[in-house]
């Protein structure tokens, strides 16, 4: 079969995959309905295309907290990427490499950080941080992803408690005993993710900040107040997000929730967004709403799951070309 566009690697990931692996890869909370509405809202965004612009020559580089990419797409963080593919997160890394984007790595990981940084070195890669109840765990987390070389630290805000996936809990996910949470073996049983601090506030940003010199981004912003109080307590980048659906179901879709954030910051600080993003038109809809980059989250295992590194090229490939194809049609 032809891969021609990300449909197509969600059906081969879908067919091909595990049960339980493709339900949590694609489980939102509750009803789905955010998760679904994160895809859908872009269908009624529509362009106002300009003819006669001379669109012989483009150039899609951007650049992220002053590092260049190819294009703007990133890979937004994911957890347990060898339910996807054996070599897991180090195919991840290798891919985001060979394509010149960001690649964020997980706290959930099941490749070590020091294996995803050595599998691309020199790449530009962020560490996604979860903040635990023991914070010692996660000061060392911040401190050796700076020593390893990370250029960006990812605070996902949105996650005091985890949503309700119903297929999750009807198939009683857990990880296969072979694979493990390698950022955090020892420090807590892998299925049981209430170790995250709920009692975390905007205050806690000046503590992860005390602990390093790494731009923090805060992951899951979906309101002018919390944009408005993201820069107050002074944050380098905002990426809108629901988690994909995950948590709360009832939110709005990222790409809607992008406009008031944007009008907030007022070009402060950078932002992004992840959440629906499906083609390359997606990607042109969310900069011209003010988005820095975009970052994919399901779209990424779906490739890793077709032909691991290769397949998640594949993935980026297709979109960096429909990405410059829609900024030529649109003028």
């Amino acid at each position: 079969m032809a891969m021609v566009c990300l449909s197509d690697f969600e059906a081969y990931a879908k067919k091909h995959l595990p049960k339980i692996a493709w339900d949590f890869f694609a489980a939102g909370a509750d009803d789905c309905i955010t998760r679904d509405e994160n895809i859908l809202a872009y269908k009624r965004i529509h362009f106002r295309p300009r003819m006669l612009r001379d669109v012989s020559m483009m150039d899609i580089r951007t650049k992220l907290q002053g590092t260049e990419i190819s294009f703007p797409v990133g890979i937004a963080p994911t957890g347990f990427h060898q339910l996807a593919w054996p070599d897991g997160e180090k195919s991840t890394a290798r891919a985001a490499k060979a394509m010149n984007i960001c690649y964020i790595a997980s706290t959930y990981s099941t490749c070590t950080l020091e294996e995803i940084s050595t599998a691309a070195p020199g790449g530009l890669q962020w560490f996604q941080l979860y903040i635990h109840r023991n914070r010692a765990v996660s000061q060392q987390l911040v401190q050796q992803a700076e020593a390893l070389g990370f250029q960006g630290l990812v605070l996902t805000v949105d996650l005091p408690y985890t949503g309700k996936r119903r297929d999750d809990i009807r198939n009683s996910f857990c990880l296969p005993p072979h694979m493990k949470l390698k950022n955090l073996e020892g420090a807590f049983e892998v299925c049981k993710t209430s170790l995250l601090d709920p009692s975390l506030t905007w205050n806690d940003i000046y503590w992860l900040r005390s602990l390093t010199h790494l731009p923090i981004i805060v992951k899951g912003i979906l309101t002018k107040e919390d944009a408005e109080l993201a820069v107050r307590h002074g944050v380098q980048g905002i990426i809108v997000s629901n988690h994909g659906g995950r948590q709360l179901d009832g939110g709005p879709a990222t790409i809607d929730a992008l406009v008031e954030v944007v009008e907030a910051v007022q070009n402060r600080v950078e932002v992004y967004l992840d959440g629906g993003i499906r083609k390359g038109s997606d990607v042109l809809k969310a900069l011209a709403l003010g988005a820095k980059c975009v970052f994919i989250g399901r779209p990424a295992l779906w490739g890793l799951a077709y032909k691991g590194e290769e397949g998640l090229q594949d993935v980026l490939r297709i979109l960096q070309d429909e990405f410059r194809l829609s900024m030529a049609l649109a003028g």
